[in-house]
């Protein structure tokens, strides 16, 4: 179905080449790269009080300036109060999935100038090496990984109809129903001009993905009132229209959209899913409360691992008290890799979020605090986002909502992989050159992440 909606741009890009994109943070469409997020986007403002690495990294900006009183609610009592509410509560939470990599030839893995497959464009390697995301038995492999962890849903990470990840998601689809994990959607910035089509494009892959399958494991979320209904999230939806890049440049933001262009996206595509749902829950990832609601949506979620979580009981208050939804993502921090980029142009990594002190991947004791800043970093955050959530004092109890996403299950350029890795002693020696981080025990996250969320899913 198409809403008819213009097709023409509400601004005219500047003219960039893919790295200076990349630079400035702004999506390359053409190698699937996301950019900045609208948070990330945000930080690279002139109001902006965080400058450095050309964006804010560490989220000083989002510190309550008063903090408010922490709850309490202990995570037992908070399994209950969930259990009691959400039948499916293991499709509560949704993994990010991004079925992107391919092998013949290589794509993503070898991102700017990296030489798979004993080099990719990471910093850890995967237990499963360098794989294709069209590969049954790897996808077979990542739906026993999920479902094992207690997680029944995933987030794939779409680009476009007709894109690789487009084509790839039916057989994703089938495999992870035999699983019983269900599917929804993270709409990426797959053209400049995204926003206008955001309406028929959500529409195809709830038709295409829901209705054509006979909604066999597309995920409708459950609410507390027993109706379900499909939940959709956007990334780089509430942008400015300018941004400050590495260099200290003014540049205009090549896939900004006002926030009534989004309204009307969101308020049409609404209309043309009512005869089928009452809701359809459409989130975005800003931390801009009124652009949020003046936007069209129905809240936040948040994909940035610098968004910490002890500025997330601020966003609860400040989105719940204007009716808008919220959700944090649980998360193992950010470990991503340094590309390889011509001298001319400034691509500074983002530095090991949580803090720690100066590493060197060398040293055994380094790797050993860095695990250990992520360890607690998935605790803080599971902790922070039931408990947030669970508060019946709170927007999200009240309205019946309940959703986390899990970041991620293989976002590997990040470093934010839930998907096992390779253990330290199995590295092979064509891949010492590059100085990987992979910890003794590669499957570290996924064993926490299970201890965590299977106990929480199961009436014990």
């Amino acid at each position: 179905m198409h809403l008819g909606f213009d097709q023409t741009p509400a601004t005219t890009p500047v003219p960039l080449d893919a790295a200076a994109r990349r630079a400035a943070g702004f999506p390359v469409p053409a190698a699937q790269w996301h950019g900045d997020s609208s948070v990330g986007a945000a930080g690279r403002t002139a109001s902006a009080r965080t400058a450095r690495f050309g964006r804010s990294v560490d989220a000083d900006f989002l510190e309550p300036v008063l903090r408010e009183r922490e709850l309490h609610l202990p995570l037992p009592s908070a399994g209950q109060l969930l259990r009691a509410q959400f039948p499916h509560l293991r499709r509560h939470f949704v993994f990010e999935y991004y079925p992107w990599y391919q092998t013949d030839p290589y794509v993503h893995w070898s991102e700017t100038g990296y030489e798979p497959p004993h080099g990719i464009a990471a910093t850890t390697m995967p237990r499963l090496g360098a794989y294709s995301s069209a590969d049954p038995k790897i996808i077979e492999q990542h739906a026993r990984w999920m479902a094992d962890m207690g997680v029944g849903a995933i987030a794939i990470s779409w680009w476009g109809r007709g894109s690789f990840e487009d084509r790839t998601t039916p057989l994703i689809m089938d495999i992870m129903r035999d699983h019983d994990i269900h599917v929804t959607f993270h709409m990426e910035p797959y053209a400049d001009n995204r926003a206008l089509s955001f309406a028929n494009d959500v529409l195809y892959v709830v038709r295409e993905y829901g209705e054509k399958r006979n909604w066999d494991n597309f995920l409708l979320l459950d609410n507390a009132d027993g109706t379900s209904a499909p939940v959709i999230k956007g990334f780089r939806t509430i942008l400015p229209p300018t941004v400050i890049d590495c260099k200290g440049q003014l540049q205009t933001v090549p896939d900004y959209q006002p926030d009534s262009v989004w309204r009307q996206q969101n308020e049409m595509l609404r209309a043309a899913l009512r005869p089928t749902f009452d809701r359809i829950t459409l989130l975005a990832d800003s931390l801009d409360v009124g652009r949020t609601r003046d936007a069209g949506f129905d809240g936040m979620a948040i994909y940035d691992s610098y968004v910490r979580p002890t500025t997330w009981a601020a966003a609860a208050t400040n989105f719940g008290g204007n009716n808008l939804l919220f959700s944090f993502a649980i998360n193992c921090g950010f470990d991503g890799f340094q590309p390889i980029v011509p001298r001319h142009v400034c691509d500074i990594p983002l530095p090991f979020e949580p803090p720690v002190a100066a590493m060197d991947w060398n040293d055994e004791s380094s790797r050993i605090r860095a695990q250990a800043a992520s360890y607690t970093r998935v605790l803080e955050s599971f902790d922070r986002t039931l408990v947030l959530q669970a508060d019946p004092a709170r927007y999200n109890s009240r309205r019946g909502f309940f959703l986390t996403y899990v970041n991620t299950f293989n976002e590997w350029h990040e470093g934010t992989s839930f998907e096992p890795a390779r253990h330290r002693r199995d590295l092979l020696p064509e891949e010492a050159e590059y100085r990987y981080h992979n910890p003794v025990n590669g499957s570290w996250r996924m064993e926490l992440l299970q201890s965590l969320l299977r106990p929480l899913t199961t009436d014990r």
